[in-house]
């Protein structure tokens, strides 16, 4: 068992780090409080070849393997949790399905320019009536009857990437009868009649991520943007979440170190009753427990992340290492940023430092693209075999 990062990787975190740092980290404070989308940055994380960190180069992307899309990952997280979701939904939920799934046409038509940034890709799973009831959805598509295309009526909710996204990884139903065996999987320009667009969601954190619902009203898709069979986009979005939620134990990761980082720097500068608070026993306690949960979960986002690659090759799913790791990194992102919060005291709860920012931010990662009550159920299910 090697611990040790390749030579590649080592090279791409650097990368991604001093990106993070000199020009993502300066901004977040202003950006968290306009709740803008940060265009100029994610145009550039285009150019350096983060939004298609494992998409094959002859399709826009980097090519690189999935422990270097988390590392990545953690390092655009850690200065920003905002800029590391539009970045994991561009790579693990957009450009990885139609990779995975499409056709080879759709895979240069429709990721080429997300994964060179050029463009930017959302996903449409989820509904005002159905979160983690995903196969619940209402939305229709209901094919014309010459066959060229679908139309397309009904609404998706907290769609990431949604008041700025050029295209679409959408789900609808098209055979109600059928249940989650009557999903289909669509390719959708978010630029054409019907496709309309909602207000951006006012949320807790992940601020500068624009979020908004989506309406389509009788929007015409053509079945050539269909992506895959008839019926199986259920089965579709499930696999793409495997890869979703080791994106987002990722940026977990990321967000707890940070919290866990800016605690040790006050723990040694931060004086109270004539000494450092670092040297007083239950702060002690707090920074060992920060860095051994910190540990953990990055330890389990790269084993989910190097058995991603072996799946590929196998032919497995990847469910359970990306349920495990999302579920331990989420709660240590929860848990480190509350922590830091308590050590830090009334700064830690004031604007004028990042500490409330990181524990805004972390809550989403118990929540989106899977809960943490559904990565319980997932987890159990796989071990007992039972449902």
């Amino acid at each position: 068992m090697d611990f040790q990062l390749t030579e590649d990787q080592q090279m791409i975190q650097a990368a991604a780090r001093e990106f993070a740092q000199n020009e993502i980290a300066p901004i977040a404070a202003e950006f968290d409080a306009s709740g803008q989308f940060p265009a100029r940055t994610i145009k550039k994380a285009g150019e350096l070849g983060f939004m298609g960190v494992e998409v094959p180069a002859e399709y826009g992307g980097a090519g690189l393997d999935p422990v270097s899309y988390v590392l990545v990952i953690e390092e655009i997280a850690a200065a920003d949790a905002a800029h590391s979701t539009i970045i994991s939904v561009n790579n693990s939920l957009y450009c990885h399905g139609i990779v995975e799934f499409g056709t080879e046409d759709q895979r240069q038509r429709f990721v080429r320019p997300v994964a060179s940034g050029e463009a930017i890709g959302c996903y449409g799973l989820t509904e005002p009536q159905s979160g983690s009831d995903a196969a619940s959805m209402r939305t229709r598509a209901v094919r014309s009857a010459d066959g060229s295309h679908y139309v397309i009526n009904g609404k998706k909710s907290w769609i990431t990437s949604g008041p700025v996204a050029d295209y679409m990884f959408l789900f609808a139903v098209t055979d109600p009868e059928s249940k989650s065996k009557g999903i289909t999987a669509f390719i959708i320009d978010c630029r054409q009649p019907g496709f309309v667009r909602g207000k951006p969601e006012p949320k807790l954190g992940i601020r500068a991520s624009a979020t908004c619902e989506i309406e389509f009203v009788d929007y015409k898709v053509p079945a050539e943007n269909r992506l895959g069979a008839d019926g199986q986009g259920f089965a579709i979005a499930m696999t793409v979440l495997d890869s979703g939620r080791i994106g987002i134990a990722a940026q977990a990761v990321g967000i707890a170190r940070a919290a866990y980082e800016a605690s040790v720097d006050y723990a040694r500068e931060r004086k109270a009753f004539g000494s450092q608070i670092g040297s007083f026993q239950m702060i002690q306690q707090k920074i060992a427990d920060m860095k051994c949960r910190l540990e953990a979960a990055r330890l389990l986002t790269l084993r989910a992340a190097w058995n991603k690659a072996r799946c590929k090759q196998s032919g497995e799913r990847n469910t359970l290492a990306g349920s495990i790791a999302k579920l331990t990194a989420s709660e240590t992102a929860m848990f480190c940023a509350h922590a830091a919060v308590q050590i830090h005291g009334g700064m830690g709860y004031s604007k004028e430092m990042p500490i409330e920012r990181y524990f805004r931010d972390a809550k989403i990662t118990e929540i989106y693209e899977g809960t943490s009550e559904i990565q319980r159920m997932v987890i159990a299910r796989a071990e007992t075999g039972l449902r």
